[in-house]
């Protein structure tokens, strides 16, 4: 190896990594701080989990990141594992083995959690490989009160953190599904759809549904889930879509988080958006992502995932978000 490829690779980071260092890191240790200090105070408990994991625990079976998305390696034992992407399957994964296998724990658990995820894709637009996160997750609760609860304490989070202007927007994955049901569309179809919903690719979700030959009326009601975003008069027009007992569900539970934002004061901050659909199959109820000002992606996301629990043998409703520091960060650098 000549000097120039030693140079490279030893004083470079890899792509979509980089050193941290200085007022910069002062700054993000300050902000951090701030949003760990609201969660703590809420009545939620820290937990630190694995960086790696077994690779099932990150499996298509759960639903969060692609295989090829994943940063794999191998233990002695030639045991496939992971670098985490998304802290919420290891969360679920911790409390089912040391919490809700004890008859004393008393529902719902409250976690708040800090730490870096790895994402193995091509970088786009410098998207980074490794970002901060901190979130939470409320297990044990299945009711509207719980979604209402972790909405609001992400508000009050990205207010402490210092952001003023920012848009917390909800959907309900099962919306989307109850419309998918009524088609008679399989998984695998349905999940080839959600992508062109979520993209806001009409024409791409218009040709999958023809080629599918679904029910001319039935199409128009899918196709109409990209328009159905904005103040909370939306919900009217998504209740008319629906026709379904699923999504007239969602809509109704939709109405009822909203209800209990208002009640704190803190519905400014809301809008809704029933195209909205995570890229994690393992939702099932409300999702939501808060968006701001000179950033082109979420500060946060979160949702009702109800069946992620029973992946781990314990069935427990649970629900949560996760704040991108890094993103947040750019926000603040940005106002």
């Amino acid at each position: 190896m000549n000097n120039r490829n030693m140079n490279k690779s030893i004083l470079h980071t890899p792509d979509g990594v980089r050193d941290i260092y200085g007022e910069e890191l002062r700054f993000r240790r300050d902000v951090q701080n701030r949003i760990l200090s609201v969660m703590g105070s809420e009545g939620y408990s820290e937990i630190v989990t694995p960086v790696f994991e077994y690779f099932d625990v990150f499996s298509q079976d759960i639903g969060t990141t692609p295989s090829k998305e994943l940063y794999k390696l191998f233990d002695r034992e030639g045991e496939t594992l992971a670098l985490r992407p998304d802290f919420t399957p290891s969360v679920a994964r911790s409390a089912a083995r040391y919490f809700l296998n004890d008859s004393n724990t008393v529902l719902p658990l409250r976690f708040f959690y800090c730490g870096n995820t790895f994402n193995n894709s091509r970088p786009l637009l410098g998207r980074p490989s490794e970002v901060t996160q901190a979130g939470v997750e409320l297990i044990g609760a299945g009711d509207a009160v719980s979604d209402a609860e972790v909405v609001s304490l992400l508000i009050r989070c990205l207010r402490e953190a210092g952001l003023e202007s920012f848009t917390v927007s909800l959907g309900n994955a099962s919306y989307f599904r109850g419309l998918c049901g009524e088609a008679g569309l399989c998984e695998e179809d349905e999940l080839s759809l959600r992508d062109h919903i979520s993209g806001r690719n009409w024409f791409a979700a218009e040709d999958l549904l023809r080629e599918l030959e679904t029910d001319t009326e039935i199409r128009a009601k899918l196709l109409r889930v990209i328009d159905l975003s904005g103040d909370p008069s939306v919900l009217d027009t998504a209740a008319e879509n629906a026709g379904n007992p699923l999504s007239e569900e969602a809509v109704n539970r939709l109405r009822e988080t909203y209800r209990l934002i208002g009640d704190m004061g803190l519905s400014r901050y809301v809008s809704f958006d029933l195209g909205l659909l995570s890229r994690y199959n393992y939702y099932t109820g409300i999702v939501f992502r808060a968006y701001t000002f000179g950033v082109g992606e979420a500060v946060a996301m979160g949702g009702r995932y109800d069946r992620l629990l029973a992946k781990f043998g314990k069935d427990c409703p649970a629900t949560g978000f996760a704040i991108v520091l890094d993103n947040v960060i750019t926000a603040l650098g940005k106002r």
